[in-house]
């Protein structure tokens, strides 16, 4: 059962041929896709996807890009919202320090919002982190020990330190089509280091299309390509991988209702 755990369908790069996009995965054999939101403004458009199609469910939440725009926002706000229909996790959220469109210490207050959010409903945090290492061990230190929560490390691309430390607080990890470039040999050797039972699949479409689509825009129907580097990354058949990350999916998404397979 191939899954894509972490799709931006609402992006305008879809606009021409959403449908089309969606039907390709599908016949590619993608059974469930999570379109993530990344700010309060186009959350209509993420929910109303997941409304309309069985096979799509959907988060809510701000991306650290976007939280100069919340800085208002509260835990209250993202409940609020979450608890709609096919609402399945808080985020993207999180930190970062590499482009800096939001201000450090902004970013870090909007992202404590989404802990507190994603603790209160018991849902799992997608956590966004680039450039940000020690500061999100601190984050994650104070808040896991006010109290546990579900938390996912998507795309991850940081440093073994934080993944050992998230991996510690029992944070799942997703894994993208970054994994096949040529140069990311340091990703590659933290995930043949991640919780073998905490490994998730995503495209992050349409950006970080998976070789040999690099350079191109992405689709979840490419999402398989991550799901085959991965198996390769870690030893793994196909059916294996497929095995072990669908359940990962369901363990971590688990407002999700298990299809048959």
């Amino acid at each position: 059962m191939i899954i894509d755990s972490h799709v931006n369908l609402h992006a305008p790069q879809f606009d021409e041929d959403r449908d089309a996009v969606i039907e390709r995965a599908r016949a590619a054999g993608v059974r469930l896709m999570v379109e993530i939101s990344d700010r309060l403004s186009t959350f209509e458009a993420t929910h109303g996807l997941a409304m309309a199609h069985d096979d799509i469910w959907c988060t809510v939440g701000v991306h650290p890009h976007e939280a100069k725009d919340y800085v208002d926002l509260t835990a209250e706000d993202l409940i609020a919202l979450a608890q709609r229909p096919r609402v399945i996790g808080i985020g993207e959220c999180g930190l970062d320090f590499h482009y800096d469109l939001s201000p450090r210490e902004v970013q870090a207050g909007v992202f404590r919002q989404h802990v507190e959010a994603a603790r209160r409903t018991g849902l799992p945090l997608v956590i966004h982190t680039r450039e940000a290492d020690q500061v999100m061990i601190d984050i994650l230190r104070e808040e896991h020990a006010k109290a546990p929560f579900k938390l996912l490390m998507h795309c991850y691309t940081s440093g073994l330190e934080l993944a050992e430390f998230a991996a510690e607080l029992g944070a799942w990890f997703s894994v993208s089509g970054i994994a096949t470039f040529k140069a990311a040999e340091d990703v590659r050797e933290v995930i043949r280091r991640m919780p073998e039972d905490r490994i998730i699949v995503e495209t992050d479409c349409p950006y970080l299309a998976p070789v040999p689509h690099r350079g191109r825009r992405n689709e979840p129907a490419y999402v398989g390509l991550v799901l085959q580097k991965l198996a390769e990354i870690r030893g793994w058949s196909m059916e294996e991988a497929d095995r072990r990350t669908t359940d990962a999916f369901f363990a971590l998404f688990d407002r999700i209702p298990r299809p048959a397979e």
